[in-house]
């Protein structure tokens, strides 16, 4: 397996989690349990590099070790929820529009891309500035990243069957409904 096989394994393992000890991320990200060096050193390797990148940090309490997601880490996280397709929700239509309005300032730019890449990643469409639109059930993806990033105000999530007739007709010919 390579390093970045098991960098994603481990990111997806501490998402689970407030956060998890050393040697019981060791066995879970070698789920083969082979355990032989050239893995242990991998996952090892992928643990600093994902340190490295600001996307995991390491906590020491006085009988062990542990590692846990940063705010960084939990972006990339839902990123993987994203691009695995076992984990997406059903993407058959319920006859509910879910929209979302967000509004970060200019000093938080990268949160704001950050958002904007994973809005059109689960196929929302952009109508007007900061507002994002989706027939796909995903509310609840993005009310754990508003959780998870503190977006209390920044971010609005709107589930709603009706919209009127013209801009319905918009979206059915945009998501081809």
């Amino acid at each position: 397996m390579k390093n970045k096989d098991f960098s994603k394994k481990i990111i997806r393992i501490l998402g689970g989690k407030n956060a998890v000890s050393l040697p019981e991320l060791h066995n879970k990200a070698d789920s083969e349990g082979n355990s032989s060096a050239l893995d242990k050193y991998a996952i090892t390797r992928s643990l600093k590099g994902l340190r490295d990148a600001g996307l995991v940090e390491h906590i020491s309490s006085g009988q062990n070790d542990y590692a846990r997601l940063t705010k960084e880490g939990k972006k990339k996280m839902h990123s993987l929820r994203l691009e695995n397709e076992t984990t997406l929700a059903n993407t058959s239509w319920d006859g509910f529009w879910r929209i979302i309005l967000l509004d970060l300032p200019e000093n938080r730019k990268n949160e704001r891309e950050s958002l904007r890449y994973l809005l059109k990643k689960a196929g929302f469409v952009c109508l007007k500035n900061s507002a994002w639109i989706s027939p796909f059930p995903y509310e609840y993806l993005f009310e754990n990243i508003k959780k998870d990033l503190g977006l209390t105000t920044e971010m609005m999530i709107i589930k709603t069957e009706y919209i009127d007739e013209e801009t319905k007709k918009f979206l059915f010919e945009t998501f081809k409904k």
